[in-house]
Formats: C-alpha cells, sequence, structure tokens
C-alpha cells in the first residue's frame, strides 16, 4: 500500500546510517520527505540520493542544513563528544533562526549519579560517567530554546534483533566467552522497533517536551540478560559478573508527565518475545 507523503515536513536524520537512525529513516521515509546523513559506508549509500555524507569532525553541518532545509531534525549522532557539542550548537543556531524542530536522542546516562530511584521527566540531571555529562551538555543547551521546538527523548538501553547489544551476546555465546553482567543494577529496557514507533507518533502530533522512552516495568541486567540469552536458545552461558556496589542502583527512565497513549508503551518482555528463535 503506498502512503500519502506528508509535504509538510522535511525530515533529516544526523546519524542515519547507524542501528537507530537506520530504524528511524525506515520508519519515516515513507510517510515524510526525509533524508538522512552517513559517515563512511559511501557505496551502500552513494546512489540514494535523499542521503549525505558528513564526518561530524571534518564537515560543517550547515551546508546540509542549508541544502535540505529541514522542517525536523533527529539527532542520532554518534563519535567525538565535542564535535558533537559544536555539531548542536550549530543546530541550534539554524533552529532559532529557522521555522524547525529537533528532537534529539538522549540517554539514562543523564541521570546515572542518582543510583537509589528510577528518574522522571523534570528530575534535575546529574552524571559521573563521560557520556551522561556529554548528554546533559547538549540537553541544557536545548532546553533554553523555546519548547515547542525542542524533544529530548531519553533512552534506556536499546535492544533488538539487529541491534549491537544483541549481536554482541550471540558472538560472547558463539565464542564461548563470558558475558558481561551488573547483577545489581535495576534499569528499564526498549527497542528499535518501538522507539521509532513512538518518534513517528510525536512528529505526527506536533509533540514537545521531554520524553522518557523506557518499558513500564523494570528488569534486574543479569535477569534480563539471562532470559534475552534463553530466547536466543543457548544454554549454561558464562558469565562475568560485576559489582559496582553492593546494593541495587536503578538507571531507569519512566514517564509522569509526558506518557504517551497506551499502544506506544512497552514491556520488557515485548522485546524478548521478538527474539525467540
Amino acid at each position: 500500500m503506498k502512503h500519502q507523503k506528508d509535504n509538510k515536513h522535511r525530515i533529516l536524520i544526523l546519524g542515519a546510517s547507524g542501528f537507530l537512525g537506520q530504524a528511524i529513516y525506515k520508519e519515516l521515509y515513507a510517510y515524510y520527505n526525509t533524508f538522512g546523513t552517513y559517515c563512511t559506508d559511501k557505496y551502500a549509500y552513494e546512489k540514494n540520493h535523499h542521503f549525505f555524507q558528513y564526518n561530524i569532525e571534518e564537515d560543517d553541518v550547515f551546508e546540509i542544513l542549508d541544502i535540505i532545509k529541514p522542517t525536523i531534525i533527529i539527532s542520532a549522532l554518534r563519535g567525538n563528544f565535542s564535535a558533537q557539542v559544536i555539531a548542536h550548537q550549530h543546530i541550534v543556531s539554524y533552529i532559532t533562526n529557522n521555522d524547525c524542530k529537533l528532537l534529539f536522542l538522549s540517554s539514562a546516562n543523564v541521570f546515572d549519579a542518582y543510583s537509589q530511584f528510577p528518574s522522571y521527566e523534570f528530575d534535575k540531571t546529574l552524571s559521573h560517567s563521560m557520556y551522561g555529562h556529554f548528554k546533559i551538555k547538549i540537553e541544557n543547551m536545548l532546553l533554553r530554546l523555546p519548547k515547542n521546538k525542542i524533544g529530548v527523548l531519553r533512552l534506556p538501553m536499546v535492544f533488538g534483533v539487529q541491534s549491537p547489544r544483541i549481536k554482541e551476546i550471540k558472538l560472547h555465546l558463539r565464542e564461548k566467552l563470558p558475558i558481561e553482567v551488573f547483577p545489581n543494577l535495576i534499569m528499564n529496557v526498549t527497542n528499535d522497533s518501538k522507539v521509532t514507533q513512538q518518534i513517528h507518533y510525536i512528529i505526527n502530533r506536533n509533540k514537545s517536551g521531554i520524553f522518557h522512552l523506557g518499558s513500564q516495568d523494570l528488569v534486574h541486567h543479569e535477569d534480563f540478560y539471562s532470559e534475552i540469552i534463553s530466547s536466543l536458545g543457548y544454554k549454561n552461558p558464562l558469565y562475568k559478573r560485576v559489582y559496582t556496589t553492593n546494593e541495587d542502583r536503578y538507571l531507569a527512565v519512566l514517564p509522569k508527565e509526558n506518557k504517551l497513549p497506551k499502544h506506544l508503551q512497552i514491556l520488557s518482555q515485548d522485546i524478548l518475545s521478538e527474539l525467540e528463535v
């Protein structure tokens, strides 16, 4: 069935060749005029005129923004942290001067200094990790913009059949290598198919603000990994248990204010069901 494209939006996905960026592109391109960037894999994308080569450390994002003139930018960039900060400063400048909105893929790690409770949208961010610090820096930059111009999408661990995490688990199982688990870590989770549906809804309904896009339920890291391995059909894996603390610690992002409709919510069991052999 051919979809009638919504020509109201021109969407640019920065980092569209990565795991999540690709999934977002596949979800949106049939509905909107959608463009993406890739960094290295020229032969995979050079015939697709909707993809532009962009090296975050060498290229200026303004050039691509100027060509595409997006009304929505989705940032799924990875790579050098300081280069990303500069790129987002340029994006903020573009958004300020144009009719454009940014959806930024952030992380539960913006709360990794808090360990006693799950985190909600308006909790204060604080991180002990380099990754969390960097995400907070960009979030703070964006939260100075008018609210209707941004969506900060905080994600927990993302799984999915083709996800780097599942590929790594399978590799370790095949090679009989120990799989690192954190027995005291309580978290929530999601997968690529749910995140892309949620982003589609946020665009379609013109939603903005801060979104926590994790599963409704919480899981222990070790238990969840055991269930993944069982869903993949393996028995007796080797584990390397890492104890960062003697107490249970939380790294979970739950929604309180900006809840999405029921069909866009996810449970950890949904992720396991998708993996079952």
